[in-house]
């Protein structure tokens, strides 16, 4: 039993950030009520968290590699507990923000590190057992989070969503300190502080002005300004990444069309998945009137699902050609979405069901192909930095997921409330309602048609933006002959790469 303690100390911290990706979602409505936040700062609760995932990741793994990977994982744990605390503990929506970005950090420095540490204290059959429960204990993570979070929510109020990090988190620091092994690479490649940087910058602007575009109008100087600087900042991140000598991620990758599809198909897959879930929920909780358990507990079917596709037919699923799980999975995640959006007026939660299934089905061919395809794509020596890239495009899409479908969510609340004579203030409405509170002055059935008109619209973009990505990534993936220069395309995805470097 002793030799499982380093694994029990990497995936607590790993359940922990993962967690906190879901465990918001049903607790947005409350959030929203209780530090009196409006749409626009609902979106950046769950945006800035993913936002610093996927821009942290590949540098602090690089800081890591050089500093040491304990060291960093432990900074990681502090620095989560503690941003924790001021999650939990905060007085208004922008102390909020800001430490749910602060608190990323230190999972970005978590999951940047946890699988070289698990690779360092296992060989052999006990390192594929490990590596077996960390890809478990992640699904189980995704899968738990909303109902979690609707049991903490209910019962004990919407910090202590937070709070509940600080003894794990505290046990987790010394578990890490007592078993895990110290590891360094003085020779690893040098952090890419411009390339973080730059790539931060294009990466929130882009988000700010979705979310900006909505209210602000798209012609504003604000929004404009956030669009030169996403456009200046990508183009330097392109140009600083072509001439660094050790990049943040190598742009000669991308000439692969195996690795490119499989980078796309992270970022569909987030995106089309589970960014509508934040939306579902402020369905469920304002307009149903649902608690956060029972929201939670509805979309319990796709996780569920999906866990058990995952665990079932994961390793069958690993040695068809990656185009299959990858864009059939995503294709299916679209019929499902397809299946939702048939929402009305005197439509229950009920309605839901058959569509997340479906999405579950989906979700759980994708989940355990991902990562290994991400490894088999690139030269061997490049898989540290595969996986952080992979890990990033799935926080991307999501980040700019839950921006797109809710500027779709927004407009269809706004539209759909302008067009029932009984409210005197359509705009104002709209925006009361999209943060989980009910507008005064206006009738239950204009609410409860209006949003199930909108949540409609959101799920069909999501179903969408799905099918697009499953033909782009059956494209991409598609068999090809061995031409014998760079790294062939793997057809499928089984072998070491599969078991050593599984992410969630």
């Amino acid at each position: 039993m002793r030799k499982w303690w380093p694994l029990v100390a990497v995936s607590l911290g790993v359940f922990m950030l993962l967690t906190d990706v879901s465990i918001v979602i049903v607790a947005l409505p409350d959030i929203g009520t209780g530090l009196e936040m409006d749409f626009a700062g609902l979106q950046w609760v769950l945006d800035g968290y993913a936002l610093a995932l996927a821009a942290l990741m590949l540098g602090l793994g690089a800081l890591a590699d050089r500093r040491g990977r304990r060291r960093v994982y432990t900074a990681g744990l502090v620095v989560f507990a503690l941003a924790s605390l001021a999650c939990g503990l905060a007085p208004n929506g922008a102390v909020l923000i800001a430490a749910r970005v602060v608190q990323a950090g230190g999972g970005a420095a978590m999951f940047a590190t946890a699988m070289a540490l698990l690779n360092l204290a296992y060989q052999g059959r006990d390192r594929a057992v490990a590596f077996g429960v960390w890809g478990a204990v992640s699904g189980a993570a995704a899968a738990t989070g909303p109902v979690v979070g609707g049991v903490l929510t209910e019962y004990l109020g919407w910090r202590s969503i937070f709070l509940v990090n600080l003894p794990v988190s505290v046990a987790a620091v010394a578990l890490a300190l007592r078993t895990l092994p110290e590891s360094r690479d003085p020779d690893a490649r040098r952090i890419d502080l411009p390339g973080t940087v730059t790539f931060t910058a294009a990466a929130g602007a882009l988000v700010l002005m979705l979310i900006r575009g909505g209210t602000d109008g798209w012609t504003s100087a604000p929004v404009l300004a956030l669009a030169a600087v996403a456009v200046v900042a990508l183009a330097a991140f392109v140009l600083v990444e072509a001439r660094s000598p050790h990049p943040l991620l190598d742009l000669a990758l991308f000439r692969n069309p195996s690795f490119t599809g499989v980078m796309l198909c992270g970022l569909f897959y987030s995106a089309a998945a589970f960014s509508c879930l934040p939306y579902t929920s402020l369905w469920l909780q304002s307009v149903l009137g649902q608690g956060p358990l029972a929201a939670g507990l509805v979309m319990l079917p796709m996780s569920a699902v999906a866990f058990a596709v995952s665990a079932v037919a994961g390793r069958r699923l690993s040695t068809l050609p990656t185009a299959v799980p990858l864009g059939g999975g995503l294709a299916v995640i679209g019929i499902g979405g397809l299946l939702q959006c048939t929402l009305d007026g005197s439509s229950g939660w009920v309605a839901l069901l058959p569509g997340l299934a479906v999405a579950g089905l989906g979700v759980g061919a994708v989940s355990p192909v991902l990562a290994s395809s991400a490894m088999a794509a690139v030269p061997r020596e490049r898989g540290g930095m595969a996986g952080g890239a992979l890990n990033t495009f799935r926080q991307l899409g999501q980040a700019l997921g839950i921006a797109v479908f809710g500027l779709v969510l927004h407009h269809g609340l706004r539209s759909g409330l302008t067009d029932a004579p009984a409210v005197p203030n359509p705009e104002a409405a709209a925006r009361v309602l999209s943060t989980g509170r009910l507008p005064a002055d206006t009738p239950e059935a204009v609410i409860r048609t209006a949003f199930a008109t909108a949540l409609d619209h959101t799920l069909l973009a999501a179903a969408l933006t799905a099918l697009a990505g499953a033909a782009l990534v059956a494209v991409l993936l598609r068999p090809r002959p061995q031409t014998g220069t760079g790294p062939a395309p793997a057809p499928t995805q089984n072998g070491a790469a599969a078991k050593h470097h599984q992410t969630a």
